[in-house]
This record gives C-alpha cells, sequence and structure tokens, in this order.
C-alpha cells in the first residue's frame, strides 16, 4: 500500500482543522506557516492548498495567496438540497453492505453520541456526528457518492456547528441520528434511507429558519455572520465550559 505524499498529509489536516473549526472562515493560511507546522517543501503546501481549493474550501488569490473560504447560507442551503439527492442512498447502501466491523464502530458511535447527549457537551456530539457520517461513507461503498458527499459536508461544516449550537437542536438531531443508526444496524435499507431524508429535511427547515431571521445588517458581501458567532460559542465552550449542560 503507497504511502500518502506529504501534499496529501497537509490537505488532510488543514480540511479537518476547517470542519473542526480550528480555521475560521476569511482567516489567511500562509505557506510559510504551514511549512514550518507539518516540516514540509513549499511545494507540498502549494499542492495541498490547491486540492483544498478545488474542493471550495480554500480560495486563492493572485498576489494575496490562501485563505478559509467563507461560505453563505444560501450556498449551504443548495448543498443540503444536493445532499438530499446523495445521503440517502448512501444510507441505504451503508445499511445493506454493513459488515461486522462496521457495525461494531457503528455502536462505538451511537454511545458515544448518547455519552454526548447526556453530558450537554455539544462539541463532543457535533464531533461525533461528523465520525458517523465519515462511518456511513466509509460502509456503503459507493466511491464517488462518498467522496461528493465528503466535499459538500467539508464545505458547509462551518454551518453545521452552528446548528449544533443551536438552543433545541440536539432534541431533535439526537433521535434523528439514532433512527440512521439503528435501521443501519439492523440492515433495513428502507428505513435508513427514509431516516436519513427526514434528518436532512430537519436541517433544511432550520437553515430557512435562520436564513428568513437575518436581515442585510447581519450579512456582509453576500456572507452570512452566524457561523462567526458559532465559533465564538465553539472556542467558549472548549476553553471555558466544556460539558456545559444543552439547552
Amino acid at each position: 500500500m503507497a504511502t500518502a505524499g506529504p501534499e496529501t498529509l497537509v490537505a488532510e489536516r488543514v480540511r479537518d482543522a476547517i470542519m473542526g473549526g480550528d480555521l475560521v472562515p476569511g482567516q489567511r493560511l500562509v505557506e510559510a506557516d504551514l511549512m514550518a507546522q507539518y516540516a514540509v517543501p513549499r511545494a507540498a503546501v502549494r499542492t495541498a492548498l490547491g486540492t483544498l481549493a478545488v474542493e471550495g474550501l480554500v480560495e486563492r488569490e493572485p498576489n494575496r495567496g490562501a485563505r478559509v473560504r467563507a461560505v453563505g447560507i444560501d450556498e449551504v442551503i443548495e448543498i443540503v438540497e444536493l445532499r438530499l439527492g446523495i445521503e440517502p442512498l448512501i444510507g441505504r447502501r451503508a445499511a445493506e453492505r454493513l459488515d461486522d466491523t462496521g457495525a461494531e464502530r457503528l455502536a462505538e458511535v451511537r454511545s458515544g453520541l448518547e455519552r454526548s447527549l447526556a453530558e450537554g457537551d455539544l462539541l463532543a456530539y457535533s464531533q461525533t456526528s461528523r465520525e458517523l457520517d465519515r462511518l456511513l461513507r466509509e460502509q456503503s461503498g459507493h466511491l464517488t457518492g462518498a467522496r461528493v458527499l465528503g466535499r459538500l459536508l467539508a464545505q458547509a461544516a462551518r454551518f453545521h456547528l452552528h446548528l449544533a449550537l443551536k438552543p433545541g437542536r440536539v432534541k431533535r438531531s439526537g433521535p434523528e441520528h439514532f433512527a440512521i443508526i439503528d435501521a443501519v444496524l439492523a440492515h433495513d435499507a428502507g428505513e435508513a434511507e427514509t431516516a436519513t431524508r427526514r434528518h436532512l429535511t430537519g436541517i433544511l427547515d432550520d437553515l430557512e429558519e435562520l436564513r428568513a431571521g437575518q436581515t442585510g445588517a447581519h450579512r456582509t458581501d453576500g456572507v452570512a455572520e452566524a457561523p462567526d458567532a458559532a465559533d465564538a460559542a465553539a472556542k467558549t465552550q472548549t476553553h471555558e465550559a466544556e460539558g456545559a449542560t444543552a439547552a
């Protein structure tokens, strides 16, 4: 099995940092800093940034370098609409193809979600739900769908964090996630597809509500301000109130 090159490793680390909230929309990605951080040559950093730009996570400007791309509410809604055409199929395929190892990992993810909900740890819940997404894509065996879905999820990661921190959201998304997991564990392909569609419809409803509540003062150049509030809340929870009770 071939070892991943330095450009692949840098792309993975930066991608994870964007999805996890360590890198925020608009933040500059300085080549020299990345070279020092990951101990790789400039060519590897530039290749990695090019890969992330193709994925829609990074934007590069002539003579200004690269920065984390900001995604507005309208684009996120379009992304979820696309997910509605792909993700139910991933759920169905995962239920049909789930193996013993996958079942064990899926049961662990379920336990992790239950634990984070019981402890009111919204950041842990968000991170575990991302692990659920990765596991379902992996178990589906649908390489093209998994690749496209992975990119869509990465682009909208900031808004998913914002939704996870929204009061009352996890009270709805928790049962939705459990319904998907239980259907996949039962190899019930039809229910896995239906439960996934129901979950995504709920996300769309929340996003539409978020968009309706925004005014011109809350948006700048078509980029919604909401994820920035999520960034602040996330850092507060991480550094000051780990394990805070969910609303």
